[in-house]
């Protein structure tokens, strides 16, 4: 990683470009007739509401993770990364090094309205579910089966994209083969399980069991689909590390449940605005994601 990569950017703001949307994580700008520029800032969100304390370099580390699988499953389908330099979109803007590893100039597309969540392992809402009613978003499971358990196979369980500080919510395939037909619907629901696949393994070969993911995919000009957004970060997935997995307990990960269970101590309402983070809390933080994204670009 490069010296710019530990630096803290909050927030980006490029007076030479349109800014479209601002997420929770992500700067999203106008780059053209068919780009845009998307910074990914050190924010973190945690229970749906952005800190105000932000993780050094978490950021760039997004960024090159997404980067990184974005060119290793070109193979299985095509992503809307495009290799233009930074240069080339903002020019001589001068305080472009800070903004280099955190960003990505990608063609624009059509997003899907959902988001295509895989699961691997029976974790987080998935076990909730699965404690009421013996199954994960209507997939049948065989009983007795323990937290953090592999389940038989990937499920695919989509959810509806929510507006910022809404919560989503999952929705059945039928659900979604109504909003964009049965036989596309099919063809989502067979990469997302492809990509996790493909990347389970590679990640497991490397210390890294990821427990679940969720993709994202829009529509090219011509009706193709694309992915798009970020890809198996630890933001959009949650990783464990091999070597501290037990079935029965929730095992520790590399993504921002060590915010999460930081904040279960304070006596906060877990709505907007969110806490300040201690800095320590914040360093660990940081070092989590690195780790992660140092074992998975590991040859």
């Amino acid at each position: 990683m490069t010296a710019h990569d530990t630096a803290v950017l909050y927030q980006s703001d490029i007076d030479t470009l349109e800014l479209i949307g601002r997420g929770k994580v992500r700067d999203i700008y106008d780059a053209g007739v068919h780009d845009l520029l998307i910074v990914t800032c050190d924010r973190l969100s945690a229970f749906d509401v952005v800190l105000p304390t932000a993780i050094p370099g978490k950021g760039a580390v997004l960024n090159q993770i997404s980067n990184f699988w974005f060119k290793k499953t070109e193979h299985i389908i095509q992503n809307h990364l495009l290799d233009i330099p930074l240069e080339n979109v903002i020019g001589t803007y001068p305080h472009i090094e800070p903004l280099r590893p955190r960003s990505a100039v990608v063609r624009k597309v059509k997003p899907l309205p959902v988001e295509a969540i895989v699961r691997g392992y029976l974790a987080g809402s998935g076990w909730k579910d699965y404690q009421e009613t013996g199954a994960i978003c209507g997939h049948k499971l065989p009983i007795h089966m323990e937290q953090a358990g592999k389940l038989p196979e990937p499920l695919f369980t989509p959810s509806t994209k929510a507006e910022s500080g809404e919560h989503d919510v999952n929705i059945t395939m039928e659900a979604f083969a109504e909003q964009v037909g049965e036989a596309f619907a099919e063809k989502v629901r067979h990469i997302s399980i492809e990509l996790y696949q493909f990347a389970a393994k590679h990640a497991r070969e490397r210390g890294i069991i990821i427990a679940d993911t969720k993709f994202e995919f829009g529509l090219d000009a011509t009706g193709d689909l694309v992915l798009i957004d970020e890809v198996l970060t630890p933001d959009s997935s949650r990783f464990w590390p091999v070597d501290q997995y037990h079935i029965g307990t929730s095992p520790p990960s590399f993504d921002k449940q060590f915010v999460r269970d930081y904040l279960e101590t304070l006596d906060w309402d877990k709505t907007a605005p969110g806490p300040e983070l201690p800095q320590d809390i914040a360093d660990q933080t940081a070092d989590k994601y690195r780790e992660a994204l140092q074992r998975l670009t590991a040859n």
